[in-house]
């Protein structure tokens, strides 16, 4: 018997420090990608929807049974910022000294503290929040329409294809 989800799915919001262009590289945003691939694959996370931004990212994602939601948040933003920093050391060392911080736990730091998470309880406001991750790159003029930026789900809600291979239609 499949365990019952009883946490609703949540809006999230992850920003660069000091909303720097961090995630412009196509390979960081890959890093994010691979990221919520894993959680989906096991079994921790369901997505429904996201937009990866140059500054920050927007999800709707659900928490499986037995998943603590602070929990994955932490280990997403921590898993994604050791992975660009490692990158940053091995292939852009002058770009890693602007998220140099002097702090008592990190010499750098890739994301804002306090990311937002807000708990979707309605179908209208699920939407809403639908509707503004695939329109962001539109308001930003990354592009004309929500699926003419590739790094983002409205393809999936436009065609019903998942062209990334972990997101869940909400309907589904």
């Amino acid at each position: 018997m499949t365990p019952i989800i009883t946490a609703y799915p949540q809006f999230f919001t992850a920003t660069n420090l000091q909303w720097k262009r961090l995630l412009k590289p196509d390979k960081y945003k890959n890093i994010i990608i691979g990221s919520l691939r894993f959680l989906v694959n096991t079994r921790r996370v369901k997505v429904f929807a996201f937009v990866i931004m140059e500054n920050h990212l927007h999800l709707i994602w659900q928490m499986m049974p037995d998943n603590d939601p602070e929990a994955v948040q932490r280990d997403f933003l921590k898993y994604t910022a050791q992975r660009i920093k490692k990158d940053l050391q091995k292939n852009h060392p002058e770009v890693l000294l602007h998220f140099k911080v002097n702090a008592k736990d990190r010499q750098h730091q890739f994301w804002e503290r306090n990311a937002l998470s807000i708990e979707l309880r309605s179908h209208p406001v699920f939407i809403q929040k639908l509707e503004y991750i695939h329109w962001n790159p539109v308001k930003a003029g990354m592009s004309k329409l929500p699926t003419g930026y590739k790094y983002s789900s409205a393809s999936l809600y436009e065609t019903g294809v998942d062209y990334w291979g972990f997101l869940t239609h909400y309907r589904d």
